[in-house]
Parts: structure tokens; sequence; C-alpha cells
């Protein structure tokens, strides 16, 4: 059976990029077991309370939601169990300096299958306030209503 190629995108956190300024990217494997795995490759997954931690020089995975594997069996996962994130030891060391500065969080963008293995895209971001919303979505506002009247005024002739 030849192995899986390219990207399949499992759930994406799209209010992270709406509540936080994105600092840096980093790519990460997750620890699952089987019946996780499954779950995924089913397309089931919420990233919306989920955040990262770094404790003892080891990077974890909380509160992301994977449902139960519906054929699963006894053995079955818990939903919101901590995942270990698999990083390279000058990322982790990275990050743990970064959470310290206050205001700092890492937050999980996306999770997807990348070659056949699961990788979850984590950010180092900082919080948004209030009125950096109003402004983001005044400017997302601006852009659509320009490639409207762009798209519009050819058809006018």
């Amino acid at each position: 059976m030849p192995r899986e190629r390219g990207q399949k995108v499992v759930a994406t956190n799209r209010k992270a990029r709406h509540d936080y300024h994105i600092e840096d990217v980093y790519e990460a494997g997750l620890v699952l077991s089987g019946t996780e795995v499954k779950a995924l490759r089913a397309g089931r997954a919420s990233l919306v309370d989920g955040y990262a931690s770094v404790e003892f020089g080891e990077a974890w995975l909380e509160n992301v939601h994977i449902p139960e594997y519906s054929q699963g069996t006894w053995n079955n996962h818990l939903t919101r169990r901590r995942r270990k994130l698999l990083l390279n030891k000058q990322e982790i060391l990275k990050l743990a300096r970064e959470l310290k500065e206050s205001g700092y969080t890492l937050v999980p963008l996306s999770l997807y299958f990348k070659d056949g293995r699961a990788k979850v895209e984590i950010a180092l971001a900082r919080g948004k306030k209030e009125y950096d919303k109003r402004q983001t979505l005044r400017e997302q506002q601006d852009t659509r209503e320009a490639a409207r009247a762009m798209s519009t005024k050819g058809k006018e002739w």
C-alpha cells in the first residue's frame, strides 16, 4: 500500500487569528493513541479552547477535543486529555523563555496530517485588546468593499 502524500487539514482555529497577534509559528508532531488517530482521520476535532504549555522541558497540548472513535472498544481515549508535543529541545527552550514574559501564550492554529503523520501548528501569540479586534474587522471590511467595487467597475461598461 502506498504511503500518504500531501497535507490533509483536520481542524483549524479561525478564532485564534482574531483574538491574538501571532508572533511565531511552529510545527509540532503529536503523541497520539490509536483511536485518536482514527478519530482524526475521520475528520473530527476541535481546537477552540485549546492551548499549549511547557513544563519540565516538555511541551504539552491541552484542552483540545478529539471525540471518541465510534468503533472503539473499552480502550477508547479520553476526549480532552493532555497530549505531548514533539519539538526540538532548542524550540522548547525558546518557547519556555518567551512564555515567561507576560502576555504571551501558545495557541494551536491547525491540526493536520502531513505525509501520514499527525501535526499541529502552534503559534506564540499575544492577546489583542478590544479596539485591536475592531480595527482588524474594519480593515477586512474595507478590503472586501474595495475588491467588490473593483469587480463591479468593469461590469458597468
